[in-house]
């Protein structure tokens, strides 16, 4: 049974940091790439970060950009969001999502996804 997990979430004050963890388990998640996505209260869900299947190559939503990181772990199966410096409008529900593609930031290529994990930024 495939099934992803998040966890890490939380709620922290701006400025702060945060770092998601997505397990994975019920295949062989080193030949896949992740991506993790967010979702905010009456908002479509957006990317924001995806990495290959080796992590040799990651991309970023701008508004993720040098500010957060993706790396994965293959001999744990997991995938991590390093977030820093964050934001009021970083709050949102976030969920990681795998697919055997190229970089992508659509949520329709991506197959199987985690329940999320809320962050909660505070001013």
């Amino acid at each position: 049974q495939v099934q992803l997990v998040e966890s890490g979430g939380g709620l922290v004050q701006a400025g702060g940091s945060l770092r998601l963890s997505c397990a994975a388990s019920g295949r062989t998640y080193s030949i896949f790439a992740m991506g993790w996505f967010r979702q905010a209260p009456g908002k479509e869900r957006e990317f924001v970060a995806f990495i290959s299947c080796s992590g040799g190559t990651t991309y970023y939503a701008d508004s993720a950009k040098g500010r957060f990181t993706i790396s994965r772990d293959n001999t744990r199966n997991t995938v991590y969001l390093q977030m820093n410096s964050l934001k009021p409008e970083d709050t949102a529900v976030y969920y990681c999502a795998d697919q055997r593609g190229a970089v992508t930031t659509s949520a329709s290529e991506y197959d199987y996804w985690g329940q999320g994990t809320q962050v909660t930024v505070s001013t």
